[in-house]
């Protein structure tokens, strides 16, 4: 006897409102309706103005700083589970507070341990994110993680370039395993920037490990915030005599001066996914939808199905 598929319901927190239309246009289900009060002091309460019991409900939000981001999707996951919906899956396009993973030195929290189990206490079953900061994170679940890589958006982008001398980058060591599996996937060379920071967001020194003469290089990260380094970086390969230096980055925090740091770069475009709303527009920062890759394995979560093509590398 086979089991009976849960009816999908899918709901979105207010600051990804535009990628979780996209999300359901592509999967072929409305959003739900979702009301959100908020008091005089800041409090907020969202509210379900239909009925979850039974239902399978994906919830769409980024957890980016601030904190209220955060604390909507935990609202929202307590609301859904108090309500008797049957599964509840967070859908989190950028799982926020991951580069707090480990004590780097005494006293400090990991916050992304403490992000996992606050999410799982307000209601989740399910996580389904994309291109973590550390894959580790996973670890730090106790409920399954549909852990995505959004190089099924960026490759075949590549691929369409054509560029010739093609070099990858990676912008720092720790996102040299990245820069390794997409130069494999390119068939192309790799080259690695060693930095030191004098602390956080602040750079006291870079250097280059590779050859870029006469190449064109596309540094490859997980996320950019204030793009001070790769500014740096891409000013440096320029000056070692590479023709072009593109950047890809899949989750576009951009804070702080960001935006006047790429413009006034030597980067040729910067590209990046939707998974966080864009501040402001600018003529060097390329956008693509990852709201097809969600909806294509929310799909496959809510029909049980495999998953397994949707990985890349």
């Amino acid at each position: 006897m086979s089991v009976p598929i849960p009816e999908p319901k899918l709901f979105t927190c207010k600051q990804s409102e535009v990628l979780s239309r996209a999300i359901a246009k592509e999967f072929g289900a409305p959003l739900g309706n979702v009301i959100t009060s908020t008091y005089s002091d800041g409090e907020f309460q969202p509210s379900f103005e239909e009925s979850v019991r039974g239902s399978r409900v994906f919830i769409i939000g980024s957890t980016h700083p601030n904190s209220d981001h955060l604390m909507e999707m935990l609202l929202m996951l307590d609301a859904a589970k108090r309500a008797s919906a049957r599964h509840i899956t967070a859908v989190l396009p950028y799982f926020g507070w991951a580069r707090q993973d480990r004590k780097d030195k005494p006293r400090v929290p990991i916050a992304a341990k403490l992000v996992a189990k606050m999410l799982e206490t307000a209601g989740a079953t399910r996580i389904i994110t994309m291109d973590l900061h550390a894959d580790q994170i996973q670890g730090f679940f106790e409920k399954p993680v549909d852990h995505l890589f959004a190089s099924t958006i960026f490759l075949p982008y590549l691929k369409e370039l054509n560029l010739p001398n093609l070099t990858i980058a990676s912008p720092d060591m720790g996102g040299s395993k990245r820069a390794y599996a997409y130069s494999k996937a390119l068939e192309s060379d790799v080259v690695i920037c060693y930095k030191q920071r004098a602390k956080a967001n602040v750079i006291s020194h870079m250097e280059l490990i590779g050859d870029v003469q006469g190449k064109n290089v596309v540094l490859v990260d997980d996320m950019v915030d204030t793009a001070g380094t790769l500014t740096k970086a891409a000013d440096l390969m320029m000056e070692r005599g590479a023709l072009s230096v593109r950047a890809i980055c899949t989750h576009p925090i951009l804070s702080g001066n960001a935006y006047e740091r790429i413009e006034n770069s030597k980067l040729e475009e910067l590209i990046v996914t939707d998974s966080i709303p864009l501040r402001q527009e600018s003529n060097k920062v390329r956008v693509l939808s990852c709201a097809s890759l969600f909806a294509d394995v929310m799909l496959s979560v809510n029909e049980n199905k495999s998953i397994s093509s949707k990985f890349l590398m």
